[in-house]
């Protein structure tokens, strides 16, 4: 299977037609279904229903399709890898993470690392555990910024020095804004927005114990952008962790007992890494644990 045709083939899922397809790649119609033909022929199923006017995937040709990108994003970073071995270091650093106050020390690290070596570039994503993870596995991340705790079987971390700190965004105006903090109780009976993550879900049953399935969760999601715009067209409270945020017409008021969890930057167990991404792993892993000592 070679990455020029899985090329070939995605440019004909886009098009959903051979000749205007073929078009786009500058190939003659022929070579492309000879090469689709053989692609299909090597995998041993049918990618497209052909009729008169288009072509549609199959169940296997949309399994081919997620696979097919994926590999080809990878082969991109790769030979962007490759490519950048100067004396200047240079190449690209793939991070994800999640919505903490601990981003905050992620971004001071990048920002020192690039004063030192500022031909490194940076591609940062965001996401919840589940998918920062999978992304890891599939090489698409070289790090990511998670909530501990870490399996350790699998992956190397170092800690964050910040502690996240767990309550909910009410509306300004309403009773519970006017109290110091949260008990679970007080939440028992009101519209909540709670987060998708499991590890996050398991953390909040164990604190709002017996209360626990009382709780009348409306939505969940993954941005607390999103769920904050929920909370402000008044469909309910947000649960979610203290943010370097502002949000017109609410207010985060903090849980007690204390619900607290920490950060670390991850990767993968026996990576083999770029250049750059060995050199800023090296950096951020001293920097860490320099501001973890500080603080300490």
């Amino acid at each position: 299977m070679e990455l020029r045709v899985l090329n070939y083939f995605l440019a004909i899922a886009r098009e959903e037609n051979f000749t205007r397809a073929a078009q786009q790649l500058h190939v003659t119609q022929p070579t492309l279904s000879r090469q689709i033909a053989d692609l299909e022929q090597e995998l041993g199923v049918k990618l497209f229903r052909r009729s008169n006017h288009n072509v549609v995937l199959t169940e296997d040709g949309m399994i081919l399709k997620r696979r097919a990108q994926e590999l080809l994003t990878l082969a991109d970073k790769t030979k962007r890898d490759f490519l950048h071995r100067g004396e200047q270091l240079e190449g690209t650093v793939a991070i994800g993470s999640g919505e903490f106050l601990a981003t905050r020390c992620l971004t001071d690290c990048i920002a020192a690392f690039h004063r030192m070596h500022p031909q490194v570039r940076y591609e940062l994503v965001s996401g919840n555990a589940g998918n920062l993870l999978d992304q890891i596995e599939r090489g698409l991340l070289d790090l990511a910024l998670l909530a501990e705790p870490i399996d350790i079987r699998k992956y190397d971390f170092v800690p964050t020095p910040v502690q996240e700190e767990w309550g909910a965004l009410v509306q300004a105006d309403s009773a519970l804004a006017q109290k110091a903090s949260l008990s679970p109780q007080d939440l028992v009976g009101l519209p909540l927005i709670s987060c998708l993550s499991d590890p996050a879900q398991e953390r909040l049953q164990a604190w709002f114990g017996p209360y626990a399935g009382q709780l009348d969760v409306l939505a969940r999601g993954s941005l607390m952008y999103n769920e904050a715009l929920l909370a402000q067209s008044n469909v309910g409270a947000v649960i979610g962790i203290r943010l370097a945020c502002q949000y017109t017409g609410l207010r985060f008021v903090p849980f007690s007992p204390p619900l607290q969890n920490r950060t670390a930057l991850i990767w993968k167990k026996e990576q083999v890494f770029s250049t750059a991404t060995s050199a800023f792993l090296e950096f951020a892993r001293e920097y860490l644990l320099g501001i973890s000592s500080n603080n300490g």
